[in-house]
């Protein structure tokens, strides 16, 4: 097992999910409900299932394309995103 890889999913993943709005209806959910436990398991779960369908359809895209070509489409998907946020950020 890649230990440093591990490592930096685990810290990546949980610094991206501090705030978010799946932790925020998780402190919902369990404010209103009687078992926090079920809301616990529930959550964790789905958190789960999600991260084992982006590590297998990571996998499968890598087979299919080079890493050099991935991370130039991520890079660009992300440059796009920035330019959307910083400049066609349409505030009423």
């Amino acid at each position: 097992m890649d230990w440093h890889l591990l490592g930096l999913s685990f810290i990546t993943v949980f610094l991206s999910e501090l705030g978010d709005k799946s932790q925020l209806a998780a402190i919902a959910l369990s404010g209103r409900s009687q078992s926090p436990r079920a809301v616990f398991f529930g959550t964790a779960g789905a958190l789960l299932l999600t991260s084992f369908l982006g590590a297998l359809a990571g996998g499968a895209v890598s087979e299919l394309l080079p890493t050099r070509l991935l991370k130039a489409i991520a890079a660009v998907g992300f440059a796009i995103l920035a330019i959307r946020l910083l400049f066609f950020n349409n505030e009423e």
